[in-house]
């Protein structure tokens, strides 16, 4: 009866996320950082939306999940982890109306089924195994998502690990040199290509047939080639007919 009564406190007394920092005021480390989340996000959501018709998940985007409370003089922020790029399935993408703040463990207990973090340095830090202060050794061990990516744009690769039996496994690359998210059916890789108008070798995303996924304004340009080829061939079209009309009169 007394662990009841104590789960039930421990569960009403910590904080949600409107009463938790939503930023450690920190800079982004650089200008590819934000237009990368946004070809990732943009890409996969038709596809979330597919597995999710009922619209239950949610993705973070540089936005800190708190795995521990910090104690006096510890700043809040200090018990989070802030990944570049991450996403949760079977959860709302709102909280009472609201957008999250942050995504805190203790209230909603879905782990992340994929975290990705974009390398900046030398990638110590994302693969810093340092009990509870490693970022590798927080997400393997308390945050536990299903996949875990870091990125490194300088040498245009990605490791993903998987969590098998409550440790990271470096997972194998399959044929076409991606990383294979079974639960959603997509693949993880480098692109080389032009997106915003810069040239890198990109993360991205591909159908489990080895299509790229295009982002929102890549299907913009492809809706926008598509309508421009129809209009040809109406006009090609009517032109043919005039001819044949100007032929029929002769």
């Amino acid at each position: 009866m007394s662990i009841t009564k104590k789960s039930e406190i421990l569960a009403t007394d910590f904080p949600d996320h409107t009463q938790l920092p939503d930023s450690d005021g920190t800079f982004v480390k650089n200008f590819q950082e934000h237009p990368q989340s946004i070809l990732l996000t943009t890409s996969i959501r038709p596809i979330l939306d597919q597995v999710h018709p009922d619209g239950q998940y949610c993705i973070g985007q540089d936005s800190g999940i708190y795995w521990r409370v910090a104690g006096p003089p510890e700043p809040p922020e200090r018990a989070a982890e802030a990944p570049d790029w991450f996403y949760v399935p079977d959860v709302p993408p709102t909280l009472d109306g609201n957008l999250r703040r942050s995504y805190v463990m203790w209230r909603e207990l879905m782990p992340p089924l994929i975290v990705l973090e974009f390398v900046s340095g030398d990638g110590s830090e994302e693969r810093d195994r340092t009990p509870r202060q490693g970022k590798f050794w927080i997400y393997e061990r308390i945050i536990r998502p299903a996949f875990y990516g870091i990125y490194e744009v300088k040498k245009a690769q990605v490791e993903v690990y998987h969590l098998v039996e409550d440790r990271f496994e470096l997972l194998p690359e399959n044929q076409r040199g991606h990383y294979q998210i079974a639960q959603i059916g997509v693949e993880l890789g480098i692109w080389q290509g032009v997106y915003q108008g810069v040239e890198l070798p990109w993360l991205r995303w591909w159908d489990a047939s080895g299509n790229l996924l295009p982002a929102a304004e890549e299907r913009a340009e492809q809706a926008e080639l598509v309508a421009q080829r129809e209009r040809q061939r109406r006009i090609e079209a009517e032109l043919r007919i005039q001819a044949l009309e100007a032929r029929l009169r002769e």
